[in-house]
C-alpha cells in the first residue's frame, strides 16, 4: 500500500487542535492499515519523526431520513483514527499552513 494510500486526510477538530500542543495529531487512515504502515507513511509524506500511534476504529452513526413522506434509515461509513504522537520539537504542517496550532 503506498504512503498516499495509507493516510486519506487529517482531522480538524477542536480536540485535534489541543492534542497539537503536545505533538500528538489525528488523521484519518485506510481502515485495514497497520501502526507500521501509518509509521512508515508519517515520516515518508510529512518528514518527521514518530514516537507512538494510538488507533481507534470508530464505528458509523445510525441516521433516520424523512424524504417524500417516506422516513428511512441508513447508516454512515465505518473508518479508522489514528493519533500520531511526533517527537519534542517537530510539527507537521500542511500546505504551508499549520492548520493544528491556530
Amino acid at each position: 500500500m503506498d504512503a498516499r494510500d495509507v493516510i486519506i486526510s487529517p482531522r480538524i477538530t477542536e480536540k485535534a487542535m489541543a492534542g497539537a500542543l503536545t505533538q500528538q495529531y489525528s488523521f484519518v487512515v485506510h481502515p485495514h492499515a497497520t501502526k507500521t504502515q501509518i509509521r512508515h507513511a508519517i515520516e515518508e509524506i510529512f518528514k518527521v519523526n514518530v514516537i507512538k500511534i494510538n488507533t481507534v476504529n470508530v464505528g458509523g452513526k445510525k441516521r433516520n431520513f424523512a424524504r417524500s413522506a417516506k422516513r428511512t434509515s441508513g447508516k454512515q461509513s465505518d473508518w479508522k483514527k489514528a493519533i500520531v504522537t511526533l517527537k519534542a520539537g517537530q510539527k507537521i504542517e500542511l500546505g504551508g499552513v499549520n492548520y493544528f496550532e491556530q
